[in-house]
């Protein structure tokens, strides 16, 4: 698990030296990645995040989603899992756990995640395996199993795309991996 930490550390390290007009760029081109990409195109329920600072800002992607009518999912942190919830635009959010911003919708059933047909997931580091790195709380960890339907992106900056990312056998990986 050391070996967890320090690329964490790393990570956060990186994200550091970068200003928020880097970021902002970077975000842009994994956003504009995505929109090009196949999959983006033929999902109409889909699982985002509402990013936090340090993140890859998919909030383009939530919003065009939403105004094209398509069904969008955002997390919720509920005590150790998290829920999935309708979004219904930006009036419908509030500051939930770690001030990230959550939906107030309604609730998407845990027997209705077979619907989802792509998830947007965030992630510390990502390897060309497409093994994930999350924070360390394991969420995604005990969501992401759950998703067996879906095509699954793992989205982050470039420096957060790394030649290997220590995994476990239980670890969901991703379908595909976009950091620009």
């Amino acid at each position: 698990m050391e070996e967890k930490a320090d690329l964490r550390d790393y990570i956060r390290e990186q994200k550091a030296l970068c200003t928020q007009e880097q970021q902002a760029a970077m975000s842009e081109a994994v956003v504009g990645s995505i929109i090009f990409g196949g999959q983006w195109s033929v999902a109409t329920t889909v699982l985002l995040y509402y990013p936090l600072a340090d993140e890859v800002d998919v909030r383009p992607l939530i919003l065009m989603a939403h105004q094209a009518g398509h069904r969008v999912l955002l997390p919720v942190v509920v005590g150790k899992e998290l829920e999935l919830r309708i979004y219904e635009g930006e009036e419908s959010l509030r500051t939930g756990a770690y001030n990230i911003m959550e939906p107030v919708g309604p609730l998407f059933p845990p027997e209705e995640y077979s619907q989802i047909e792509l998830a947007i997931v965030p992630g510390m580091a990502f390897d060309a395996a497409g093994h994930r790195l999350g924070r360390g709380k394991g969420y995604y960890d005990r969501l992401l199993p759950q998703l067996t339907a879906a095509y699954k992106i793992g989205v982050c900056y470039p420096f957060q795309f790394v030649s290997d990312v220590p995994s476990e056998e239980h670890d969901v990986r991703m379908n595909e991996v976009v950091c620009g």
